[in-house]
Order: C-alpha cells, then sequence, then structure tokens
C-alpha cells in the first residue's frame, strides 16, 4: 500500500476525496473483472456515476421538494421586498430579512437548499479528475500490468536520461517526473505515471529509445488501450489532443469523437437543467430571474468548454451525471406530483410556530436573567447562600452582565427549593 500512495494526488483538500474515490473505482473495476471479466475504466466511471448519484438521490429529493415550496412560497416572499422596496436603512433591511426568514420557516424551505448539490458536485468532480489522470495509483490491478515493463526498462543501460528525453519531447502537462532518484519504489513509480500518460504519438518516440524493448512496450501499449480507452477514445486524453491526433494521422473517429464528447456534454447538461427549473420559482423579468436563466445557459457552455480540456473520462462522467439525474428527475417530478403540498405547508406551518414560540421564551428568559442581574445589588446578597452559585459562576468573566444574571439565577434556585 506504501508504494501506491506515492503516485497519488496529495492535495489537503482534494487528495482525501481522490483517494476515496480511488478505492471506490478499484472496488467498481475488481467486481466487472471478477464477476464479468470486463477491463475498462470507461464502463467504470459510468457505473460509478451512477453510484454516486443514487447515493445523492435522498438529498437530490429533498433539494426539488424545496424547490417546489419555493415556487409557493414565492408570491409571499415579492410582497415583502415590495413593501421594503426603496427602503435602504438599517432597520427596514433587518425587517425584511426576519419576515423572509419567517416565510422560509413557514414553509419549512432553507435559503442554502439548492446549493448543497452543487457543492457536493464540484469538489466530486475536481477529485475524479485526478483519479481518471493517474488511474494507476489508484488501481492496483492496473499497476501491476506495470511491472514487467518497468524492471526491463531499468536494466537498460542509460534508461534515466532516455525517460527524461522522452517526456521532454512529449511535454506532458502537470506531469511531475524525476528519474534522478536513487529509490527504486519511487522510480518505478515515476515510470509507471509517464508510461501511462504517454499521448498516443509518444509511443513510437518510446519504442525508438528502447528498441530493444519493442515488443513489450508494444504490447503494453494494447493493454491500456484495453482499459484505458473508451469507444475507440482515450479518456486520459483530452478532446483537444485527440482531436489534434485525429488531424496529424487522419483517423476521422478522433476528430469525430473529440467533437461529440463536449457537444453531448452540453446537451445534456441543456437538457438536465431545462428539466429541473421546471420546479425552480424565479419571474424571468427581475434581476434574479435574469441572473437564474444566464447560469442555465453558462452551465452547458462551461461544460462544453471543459471537456474540451479535461481528459476524455471526466466528460463521460458530466455525460453519464446528466443522463442520470434527467432519469431520477423524471422519476422525481412524478412522485412530487403525487403529493399534497398543501398539507406539507399546514405541517410546516405548526412546525414553525412551535419553533419560534421556543426562541421566544429563550429569548424572554435571557432578556429576563439580564434585567434582574442589572437592577440587583449582588452586594446585598447573603453570599453563605449561594455557595454552590460561585461554582456554577466559574465559566463567566468576574464582573460581567452574564455573571450577575447567573448568579442571581442560582440563589432564586435556592431560595424556591428552601419554599419547597
Amino acid at each position: 500500500m506504501t508504494q501506491m500512495m506515492l503516485t497519488q494526488y496529495s492535495g489537503r483538500i482534494l487528495g482525501p476525496i481522490a483517494k476515496l474515490l480511488g478505492y471506490l473505482m478499484n472496488g467498481i473495476y475488481i467486481f466487472l473483472d471478477n464477476v464479468f471479466h470486463i477491463q475498462n475504466i470507461g464502463l467504470c466511471i459510468i457505473v460509478f456515476t451512477v453510484i454516486i448519484y443514487v447515493a445523492m438521490l435522498p438529498l437530490t429529493f429533498k433539494q426539488q421538494k424545496f424547490a417546489k415550496l419555493n415556487k409557493i412560497m414565492q408570491p409571499e416572499i415579492k410582497k415583502i421586498q415590495e413593501k421594503y422596496k426603496g427602503r435602504r436603512d438599517s432597520a427596514s433591511q433587518q425587517a425584511m430579512q426576519e419576515q423572509t426568514q419567517a416565510i422560509y420557516d413557514k414553509y419549512g424551505v432553507s435559503p442554502m437548499g439548492s446549493c448543497i448539490q452543487m457543492a457536493i458536485q464540484i469538489p466530486i468532480l475536481w477529485s475524479l479528475y485526478r483519479v481518471i489522470y493517474n488511474v494507476p495509483a489508484y488501481v492496483p490491478r492496473i499497476k501491476a500490468t506495470f511491472a514487467s515493463l518497468v524492471a526491463s526498462i531499468m536494466a537498460v543501460d542509460g534508461f534515466q536520461d532516455k525517460l527524461t528525453s522522452l517526456s521532454e519531447s512529449v511535454s506532458i502537462r502537470n506531469l511531475n517526473v524525476d528519474f534522478s532518484v536513487t529509490d527504486t519504489t519511487e522510480l518505478g513509480n515515476y515510470i509507471i505515471d509517464l508510461v501511462y500518460k504517454l499521448p498516443t504519438a509518444g509511443w513510437d518516440t518510446f519504442r525508438e529509445l528502447f528498441s530493444s524493448l519493442s515488443g513489450d512496450i508494444t504490447a503494453m501499449q494494447e493493454s491500456i488501450m484495453n482499459y484505458n480507452y473508451f469507444l475507440g477514445l482515450n479518456i486520459s486524453e483530452s478532446s483537444w489532443s485527440m482531436i489534434k491526433l485525429g488531424g496529424q494521422t487522419g483517423t476521422a473517429w478522433f476528430i469525430i469523437g473529440g467533437i461529440l464528447i463536449p457537444v453531448i456534454s452540453a446537451l445534456t447538461q441543456l437538457m438536465n437543467i431545462r428539466l429541473t427549473s421546471a420546479n425552480a420559482a424565479y419571474d424571468a423579468n427581475d434581476a434574479m430571474g435574469r441572473q437564474m436563466k444566464m447560469m442555465n445557459y453558462f452551465m452547458p457552455i462551461f461544460s462544453f468548454i471543459m471537456v474540451f480540456s479535461l481528459p476524455i473520462g471526466v466528460g463521460i462522467y458530466w455525460i453519464a451525471g446528466a443522463c442520470i439525474r434527467t432519469l431520477l428527475q423524471l422519476l422525481i417530478n412524478r412522485h412530487l406530483n403525487k403529493l399534497d403540498f398543501d398539507q406539507i405547508v399546514e405541517q410546516n406551518k405548526e412546525k414553525a410556530k412551535a419553533k419560534a414560540a421556543k426562541r421566544k421564551e429563550r429569548r424572554g428568559v435571557y432578556e429576563n436573567q439580564i434585567r434582574s442581574g442589572a437592577s440587583m445589588k449582588t452586594k446585598n446578597i447573603d453570599t453563605s447562600k449561594i455557595d454552590n452559585a460561585k461554582n456554577s459562576n466559574k465559566n463567566y468573566k468576574s464582573g460581567s452582565m452574564a455573571s450577575k444574571a447567573n448568579m442571581v439565577k442560582n440563589y432564586n434556585n435556592s431560595q424556591n427549593k428552601k419554599k419547597k
């Protein structure tokens, strides 16, 4: 396991997430290999995506339920906004916030409810990019396929200089290797990093530099194509790289596939957003409505651009995710249409009243304690009767208002006990 750690992404935030996703990806790969004898990372990504979105189904349902309730309560929110329109003083702004929050409480809706899923998706997306970009570091069975070639390379005279020349000639982005290290384990990981990330055009150079290993290198290339290619496209390369390679080699499918992945990604994102926004509540004529409309178009465009520059595997995840979300959204919408939202609103109103009463009660008790503490002359209290209060008062700063209020409270409690 120590050897596997050396080539994994080590970022403080995304590193641990990538490691967890790597465990899941490895488990899926082992399952597909053992049960169906399928060794393909592209298919693993699709299965991985299904698992992620099914696991998030309760959160998605809750989010869409909130969106539906939000649509129902919008007329009340607008009345409050109209009431305080043009009033910028702090008292009016605070009153508007409190009344708006009361509406949210009444309907049981969280203002941040729609942001939670996006907040979860972003780190998953970027962490998955790290896993796809360096699959052998997270899937031991794939890393094991490199062992024989790595041993053969290390047996070649001057292999370190040749590997350095190879890495410089192919100019792989984000490749950090150092073939001058003496530790054989670390050196072996660097070799795997380079070989796995070699673009299609780099394999000929690899064979030229290590001509005595030409057969082993070709076998390694075929092995990588077996598990790292999906529909004839290398998932670790970007769509743009595949398009350029298609132009250089005259392979039409590389060009077509390189274009289709971003286009399909954008279209599936747009389809999903259109379906999801049916439950959203915003007026296309106000500022927020225009902003939401702009975001609805921005996300597909963003997806189109990013998939061009990120590995195709990320594009597969994005497409599979949009398709799965669309399917789940259809099921959620069907279920939401059967719910009695009038009854749900009434239940939320009762819960909101109970919460408001508790907050008011707590606020009233605290304010009474503060007023009592402020008005009472604590020096006239018989301190012999409140020895316990001293001990319970030790967490408050001596002489503070809270300290006095707590002292009064404990004194009153001791008096009430005596009366009983």
